[in-house]
């Protein structure tokens, strides 16, 4: 069954199946072991990047479909399908201890990203990326106000949604207090706060992102233990969330390598 589309928004449940669209992410989705049933391709495409998809499903024993651009475009909720869309099991949503779990069989500080109320499709993407290429063990989101792991979120991941684990949490501010007990520090992003630069970001840490407009909520800013501002020089007063996501995981990844040199 295809994604429930209801209100101008897409919902994704556990059990169904859902679109992936986008020739990176559905490479990636094969090679990361991911269950993909169907595959529709453009009629006609036999480009590399599609040769190499069709032979990856051959291997799973995908059925292949080869349909016209007019269904390849019905089927699309993105609307950049590149010639080739799967319909996949659903994603299954990590718990926190698999995250901890991920950090401990790698034998490494736990390094976790926690979104509060991020609703843009494309920004919860972007940061499951950046959260996989910059090591991090796992994503944090809420279960309500927040978009979740949605076809789009999965193309604006390139992929990174098979390998790095998302949970889904009710409560934000108390999932933070449980993991404080774990030993990991808490860092809010927030203009107000103390310069990056100028911050020890090393040890076990969990990086909190907030609301594109309202940026991270009180109760949740309170429950950090400090917050950290991005330097800007611009006329515009902040950054998009995904980017300052970016910014300030490397910084973190900064501290940690030289601190391994030393």
């Amino acid at each position: 069954m295809p994604p429930v589309k209801g209100g101008g928004m897409e919902i994704i449940v556990d059990y169904e199946e859902y679109i992936i669209e986008g020739r990176n992410a559905i490479t990636e989705a094969f090679r990361s072991g991911k269950t993909v049933d169907k595959l529709y391709v453009l009629d006609g495409c036999h480009d590399g990047a599609v040769n190499t998809i069709k032979t990856l499903a051959r291997k799973q024993d995908t059925i292949i479909n080869y349909v016209t651009k007019e269904r390849l475009d019905q089927m699309s909720s993105t609307g950049r399908h590149q010639g080739v869309i799967a319909h996949a099991a659903a994603y299954t949503y990590a718990e926190v201890e698999d995250i901890l779990q991920v950090a401990k069989e790698k034998g490494e500080e736990p390094f976790l990203f926690v979104l509060d109320e991020i609703e843009d499709p494309h920004n919860l993407g972007a940061i499951i990326r950046t959260a996989n290429l910059c090591g991090a063990h796992g994503v944090i989101i809420p279960k309500r106000r927040a978009v979740g792991l949605t076809a789009t979120v999965v193309k604006a991941s390139a992929g990174a949604v098979h390998y790095t684990p998302v949970a889904k949490v009710t409560n934000i501010a108390k999932t933070i207090e449980d993991l404080k007990n774990e030993g990991i520090w808490f860092v809010c992003a927030d203009m107000e706060g103390e310069v990056m630069y100028r911050q020890n970001l090393t040890g076990p840490i969990g990086l909190v992102i907030g609301n594109e407009g309202s940026g991270v909520s009180r109760l949740v800013k309170e429950k950090c233990d400090f917050t950290a501002a991005i330097p800007m020089k611009g006329d515009i007063d902040s950054l998009n969330a995904s980017v300052a996501a970016g910014v300030l995981a490397y910084e973190i990844v900064r501290q940690r390598y030289e601190g391994n040199k030393k």
